[in-house]
């Protein structure tokens, strides 16, 4: 069964099923890239890990984290073109995953690539920091800045009852663009990982997502529609 949402689906940001839907999508972006990388690219899927600390009354909690990127790298040199991140849960709430994603972004502006992020999760703080006074309201956005103009931004944003976008995905400077189409990466990864058999739409949605009133009840509504008789 696909899911309810037209767009992303809240509940997949639930501790239990997030880690394998990061994977599983990061996985469909993937496959999606390589028909338009050609010979003159070579695209990997590259590993990450970190630990988070949350500190209690009198212990501190450690919980080991396991996420994935993935690398656009030149075919001839090796160099970095592309970096695509998705970005996760624990980069937004947690010190370590933030900081391991924000070392990973400075890595790759350092050696003039593009950098394309994805962000879907609406909890913790998004380490993409962005003027949202000239867009319009938003959940989620695709932030690509091009290796040439570093401080400059393209942004794709979206609503939750809406469509993801498709958006354009920069390769090298004299190469053109490719095009990446997010909502079909969902539903690939929505139905690869058999997230309808994982999810119990009929539970509370998990309680970090931040969603507006309005929009959490719309969430729920959507997830348990009325049954006709």
């Amino acid at each position: 069964m696909p899911s309810p949402f037209p767009g992303m689906d809240p509940f997949l940001e639930g501790p239990a099923v997030w880690p394998s839907f990061h994977r599983h999508l990061v996985a469909a972006v993937y496959q999606m890239l390589l028909p338009g990388l050609v010979d003159r690219y070579r695209a990997r899927v590259v590993p990450r890990n970190y630990t988070s600390e949350l500190v209690l009354f009198t212990s501190v909690s450690r919980e080991n984290h396991a996420e994935e990127f993935i690398e656009i790298r030149s075919r001839n040199d090796g160099r970095l073109v592309t970096l695509v991140e998705l970005v996760s849960v624990g980069n937004r709430t947690t010190a370590a995953g933030r900081a391991v994603y924000l070392a990973t972004r400075a890595d790759a502006q350092a050696e003039r690539a593009g950098v394309v992020e994805i962000d879907l999760v609406t909890q913790g703080k998004p380490p993409v920091d962005l003027d949202r006074s000239a867009l319009p309201p938003f959940d989620h956005t695709v932030c690509v800045t091009r290796g040439c103009t570093p401080d400059r931004h393209e942004i794709y944003s979206c609503s939750l009852r809406k469509r993801l976008p498709k958006f354009k995905l920069p390769l090298a400077a004299d190469d053109r663009d490719t095009v990446l189409d997010l909502q079909l990466a969902v539903v690939r990864a929505y139905d690869t990982g058999r997230f309808d058999t994982q999810l119990d739409y009929s539970k509370p949605l998990p309680p970090d997502v931040k969603l507006k009133d309005d929009d959490r009840l719309w969430a729920i509504q959507t997830a348990n529609p009325p049954k006709k008789h």
